[in-house]
């Protein structure tokens, strides 16, 4: 019979209530990013025996001797063929402390895209180092990127350490020089784990082969580690993404608003503001799929219905009157261009795509280029070209609705669209509303 694995996004009435934590790997090619995660679903027992069967039976045709961890997460066929990962993998897995959602990000620098997309809802970012290379440029870029997608905590993960014969001196080098380097990032004091992915060792279960290590296993650090304190829990947004307006004979003046609440709590009586149009109204009621709910917050998808007769439509936000968004015609942004055809040069016009809100812009001046390395403003730059990060100001033809992005991720962060191909060509986090 095959063993179970609890669903986390479906707890049963019996399982106590726990925590939904996201995370994501970040690092280098071959840093062992996917092993990492095969070790982690695998040693938590959060795998069908099926799966593990079929893992088992093609590392044996590949003459693998152990079974090749990283194939349960590199899931397209190119990346099972090249031994790498291109494309965002998600998995689910639940224990009794803990829900997660793990997104294992590519590696290689021309994926840096995909990175980029997966570290975006992450409540934690695993930055992975491979204690043979110490710190190199795409593990500082993709730290660097972390830090402006403001992922509340950093897990930095010595990778490999077997090969290094379990060296403290190794962990301890490599540990002081990415502290340096996230102090110049400005974020917290990131945790820092010795680990061997391959083995197992640090990742479930303390490790005995390194005793100078007297800190948590890596799961145990998952499930203690702390982020609620950064959800924006005060600021009510709630982007309207379609007007519901059945219009039948049983229903004849029924009028509501779908959509998912971005960040803060909305409940039946609050006053509430429409933007853009600054109009203000009373939530009559919020309703779900299962029927009426007291009251909404970040996550849900939900239906708000409002006293009186008011024209809002998609795209409109609705807020509470005394935190309410920004609404402006001009933004500055961190960008970071995705586009291996055609770089980003002042004057551009695109399609900004914000919460629900499509508009036109234009890129009216190019700030800097950042150096991920020195974290140096190359203010002569006149492009972006693939992967490089810089700072750009956006005129729209219509308003955002849209806060910064250090106070809310939702509503501060952006992409950007080519006209004329329909591709995403930028992500970009709003430093600053005018």
């Amino acid at each position: 019979m095959s063993s179970g694995v609890l669903d986390p996004l479906r707890m049963t009435d019996q399982s106590p209530p726990t925590e939904l934590l996201r995370f994501a790997t970040a690092g280098s090619v071959d840093d062992g990013k996917s092993t990492l995660l095969g070790r982690l679903l695998y040693d938590s027992k959060s795998l069908f025996e099926d799966q593990i069967a079929a893992v088992e039976a093609l590392s044996a045709s590949r003459g693998h001797e152990w079974a090749d961890l990283s194939l349960f997460t590199d899931g397209l066929r190119a990346e099972r063929e090249q031994g790498i990962t291109i494309d965002v993998a998600y998995r689910y897995f639940a224990t009794p402390r803990r829900r997660f959602i793990i997104a294992d990000t590519p590696g290689h620098l021309q994926y840096t895209r995909n990175m980029v997309t997966g570290a975006s809802t992450a409540d934690v970012a695993l930055i992975l180092v491979d204690a043979r290379k110490r710190l190199v440029e795409q593990s500082r870029r993709h730290a660097f990127l972390c830090s402006l997608l403001r992922v509340p905590r950093l897990v930095l993960c010595v990778n490999k350490m077997d090969l290094v014969g379990w060296s403290g001196s190794v962990f301890h080098h490599i540990r002081e020089e990415f502290s340096a380097f996230a102090a110049q990032l400005g974020v917290p004091e990131p945790a820092a784990i010795p680990i061997s992915a391959l083995h197992g060792d640090n990742i479930v279960s303390r490790s005995a082969n390194m005793p100078w290590y007297d800190g948590p296993s890596l799961l145990d650090h998952l499930e203690g580690v702390h982020v609620a304190s950064y959800r924006n829990l005060v600021d009510a947004r709630f982007p309207v993404q379609y007007v519901i307006r059945p219009q039948s004979s049983g229903h004849p003046d029924y009028r509501g608003y779908a959509g998912q609440i971005a960040s803060g709590t909305l409940r039946p009586g609050d006053e509430v503001v429409v933007l853009p149009s600054g109009l203000t109204s009373v939530i009559s009621s919020i309703e779900t799929a299962d029927g009426p709910v007291p009251e909404a917050f970040p996550p849900m998808s939900v239906t708000i219905r409002l006293a009186g007769d008011l024209d809002v439509a998609r795209g409109d936000m609705i807020c509470v009157p005394h935190h309410p968004a920004a609404v402006t015609r001009e933004v500055e942004a961190m960008v970071c261009w995705m586009d291996d055809t055609r770089p980003l040069t002042p004057g551009g016009r695109y399609t900004v795509k914000h919460t629900t809100r499509s508009v036109r812009a234009v890129v009216s001046e190019l700030s800097y280029r950042l150096d991920v390395n020195s974290l140096g403003r190359d203010t002569a730059a006149t492009s972006l070209s693939l992967n490089e990060i810089g700072l750009v100001r956006l005129r729209t033809m219509t308003p955002l609705l849209c806060d910064e992005y250090p106070r809310n991720r939702v509503t501060g962060s952006l992409i950007i669209i080519d006209e004329t191909t329909n591709a995403t060509v930028a992500a970009g986090m709003i430093t600053r509303t005018r």
